[in-house]
């Protein structure tokens, strides 16, 4: 099959660092060509692949200066759409598997390829629900079922959950002696609350993860007071390898999630280590965290919280990473999406 991958703009493909999207992309791109697939990467030009790579962008844009003003980086991802149309419509290709999102949405129908659009982010915001509500017709993935809930008017193909190379991540049959928060630092992920959980558990926490420009001044108020470097420590973002060893180091990864997380790599790579996951009842988390059995999911109170920490002990780390096997590899994933791929195909 000849496939054509979009991803976004923002970061490279795999990110260097923090990029849940690009990721899976990642993962997606390197199974299927794995799998003997033709696969046309449409990324930015500083990302790493065996697929056929097509730069939208010389490098990242958020390697460019400029694009640190909000209005300036919009400007630059509809340029980065225009450079996709245009490569498309002189691309030979059975199906279009589009990661940008919306923006892209208005020109599907240039194409003779169907295009099956995946949704990475929240559907509860007006002004996305518009737009998505315009094209309702199209072929949706969601990547959990919760994720659908705050707008059900599209057309949703299948949920295909998002899949990890897991070789990358090695397995600590041992339980360290820290809490973990992975993630970007800004309120709907809790950060506040994972500090406030393990001062209470008299467990130190260790705190990785990206500072947006727009999250700098919660930043600075909420969590950075409280990083003494004994009982907080902030590690800032970490790549793949520190990634390993910080969350298989961990006692428990903490996820005191105060939105609907549409899926949450970070409690798979977790549980792929063996660390258990303490995350809030919202969004994903029920789908990806079985309950007493690879962690906690609980209310979204500090005392919930609390209380799992206590009964981390209880839990298997070989069965979290069981757990990672059995239902979140890049393999199963991948080939859900071609199923995905031929439904479209079939109906196009």
């Amino acid at each position: 099959m000849r496939i054509a991958l979009l991803a976004p703009f923002e970061e490279s493909v795999p990110p260097q660092k923090y990029g849940g999207t690009e990721l899976v992309v990642a993962n997606i791109a390197e199974t299927l060509v794995a799998m003997g697939h033709q696969v046309y990467l449409l990324a930015t030009g500083d990302s790493k692949t065996k697929a056929h790579l097509i730069p939208t962008f010389a490098e990242s844009i958020r390697k460019n200066p400029l694009a640190q003003n909000t209005e300036v980086r919009e400007a630059f991802k509809y340029m980065g759409i225009a450079q996709v149309v245009d490569t498309l419509i002189h691309l030979n290709v059975d199906i279009i598997h589009n990661h940008i999102g919306w923006r892209f949405l208005p020109f599907t129908h240039l194409f003779k390829a169907p295009t099956v659009t995946t949704l990475h982010g929240p559907l509860d915001v007006p002004y996305q629900q518009i737009v998505y509500g315009a094209f309702p017709k199209e072929p949706y993935v969601s990547i959990s079922n919760e994720q659908r809930k705050p707008f059900l008017a599209l057309q949703y193909v299948d949920t295909v959950y998002n899949g990890i190379d897991i070789s990358q991540f090695t397995f600590f049959p041992s339980p360290g002696k820290y809490l973990a928060f992975l993630g970007r630092f800004s309120p709907e992920k809790g950060p506040q609350v994972a500090i406030e959980v393990a001062k209470r558990s008299g467990i130190k926490l260790k705190m990785a993860g990206k500072v947006d420009a727009v999250d700098q001044a919660y930043f600075k108020k909420e969590i950075e007071p409280y990083i003494d470097g004994t009982t907080v420590e902030f590690l800032d973002e970490i790549g793949p390898a520190q990634k390993n060893e910080f969350l298989g180091n961990a006692y428990a990864l903490l996820a005191p999630i105060q939105w609907r997380e549409p899926f949450g790599l970070f409690m798979i790579e977790a549980m792929a280590c063996g660390t258990p996951v303490i995350a809030t009842r919202m969004g994903s988390a029920p789908e990806i965290v079985s309950n007493g059995d690879t962690g906690f999911v609980v209310e979204n109170q500090t005392d919930a919280f609390v209380a799992a920490v206590k009964q981390i002990p209880t839990i298997s780390r070989a069965r979290c990473r069981e757990h990672v096997q059995a239902h979140f590899t890049q393999e199963i994933m991948t080939k859900h999406y071609l199923s995905v791929y031929e439904q479209v195909i079939r109906q196009s």
